[in-house]
């Protein structure tokens, strides 16, 4: 995790495979699922969307091969999957095809089967339209996410940057640069906030 700090995918894959070939001999397909999320994370922050996408498809597909798979499980799976993409997309520049992955996210979830995954929900659409250029609709949704968390602190100054509100991009940089979280919303906030504060 400690490369996600310096936004280096390639180097935090490197050892992150390694821990995700453990869960394997573990045959814990949740963990390995869980691994494999938050090395794409790691790289989609960094900016490697390509890299991001294999190792989200990875963390998907290898999640759902959990024996007795329950569906709520199922859902969780699929409702990261499309977040993924949802969010892969808007960094491309390609809203439609955000926009598509974002009612399917929102359609797994209407399902109730995961209510704790309905906090991502704001932070989803908020990331897309901050990315697809809308920083107004984007300041609007990530004020419904989660305010403690570093990552959404800095999204919310990026939001006001591009709104032209220095002062307030510039109090939610400094909140973020507080982190102390070693994980990749405090790897992407202390090394966005470098450059701002």
């Amino acid at each position: 995790m400690s490369y996600a700090f310096d936004g280096d995918c390639k180097k935090a894959v490197e050892y992150q495979q390694k821990v995700f070939d453990y869960q394997k001999e573990q045959k814990d397909f949740f963990a390995q699922g869980e691994v494999a999320n938050e090395a794409a994370r790691v790289c989609i922050d960094a900016g490697d969307l390509d890299t991001a996408y294999q190792w989200y498809k990875m963390g998907h597909d290898v999640g759902l091969q959990e024996p007795n798979i329950k569906p709520d499980r199922v859902d969780l799976w699929n409702f990261r999957w499309e977040h993924a993409q949802a969010r892969i997309a808007a960094r491309k520049g390609n809203k439609a095809e955000a926009e598509k992955h974002v009612a399917a996210a929102k359609a797994i979830l209407d399902k109730g089967t995961n209510p704790n995954q309905m906090q991502f929900f704001p932070y989803l659409v908020g990331y897309v339209a901050l990315y697809t250029g809308d920083p107004k609709t984007a300041l609007t949704e990530l004020q419904k996410s989660n305010q403690n968390d570093p990552f959404i602190q800095t999204l919310i100054g990026e939001a006001y940057e591009k709104l032209g509100d220095k002062e307030k991009a510039t109090e939610f940089y400094k909140k973020a640069s507080m982190t102390t979280a070693h994980n990749p919303a405090g790897a992407y906030a202390k090394r966005v906030t470098r450059k701002k504060v």
